[in-house]
């Protein structure tokens, strides 16, 4: 057997492990921690919003923390520097807390800005008809916020499918783990790593088209 064909086969044997991993591991992780990142994000935002001075400056806190240190550290300090003080996480929620504590961070200015953004007028229109502050949010103020928001989120959403990598470092095997696995049977990084990158690529090349379609009907819900 020829050199490019053993890459070949090892290439095709390989693909489907590789595919498996981020279809099975890394799209659910990735769902997970960006769903429960919104929601912290948004109840962050909402909190620096608002006229709790004791709460805001937590929020400031948080978001300061994890915007001021890299995400790898982050997922160091859950998963090896917690069983120090008894608190022992496994991979899976490990990871999780780590990305979402980082999605609700970075997500929260988003929010935060979208809702600056909107008019001073729309809070006084809503007062004017009698909502209090928390309808006026509910009902105009958010559903406005949400459509500013949505590239920025979307392209957040995109970063965090590549960001998944790192929880192979806490010993949680997604994609990239799989790879280094893989790597370490067939002694071939260089053709398993862009195999590796093609996955990606793919995975985020979906999501980049699912963000445009949905900016398009956002785009079309403003015009009317």
């Amino acid at each position: 057997m020829s050199d490019r064909e053993r890459l070949w086969h090892i290439f095709v044997d390989s693909f489907w492990p590789l595919l498996h991993a981020g279809i099975a591991f890394t799209v659910p992780l990735t769902l997970i921690s960006f769903a429960l990142g919104l929601l912290l994000a948004l109840v962050t935002a909402l909190v620096r919003i608002s006229d709790f001075p004791v709460l805001t400056a937590i929020a400031r806190f948080y978001v300061w923390i994890i915007r001021g240190t890299p995400l790898l550290v982050q997922l160091f300090i859950i998963f090896y520097g917690l069983p120090s003080l008894g608190i022992i996480i496994d991979p899976f929620p490990a990871a999780i807390i780590g990305f979402t504590l980082s999605v609700g961070a970075y997500g929260s200015e988003i929010i935060r800005a979208a809702i600056i953004s909107i008019a001073p007028g729309q809070w006084e229109a809503a007062f004017a008809l009698g909502q209090t502050r928390v309808q006026a949010l509910r009902r105009i103020i958010l559903p406005q916020a949400a459509r500013v928001s949505v590239p920025p989120l979307s392209n957040s959403f995109i970063s965090l499918v590549k960001d998944t990598s790192l929880a192979t470092t806490v010993t949680f095997i997604e994609l990239f783990g799989k790879a280094q696995q893989i790597t370490a049977a067939v002694y071939e990084p260089l053709l398993i790593y862009c195999e590796v990158a093609l996955i990606y690529l793919m995975l985020c090349t979906v999501l980049a088209v699912l963000q445009r379609r949905l900016e398009r009907y956002y785009e079309r819900f403003e015009a009317r």
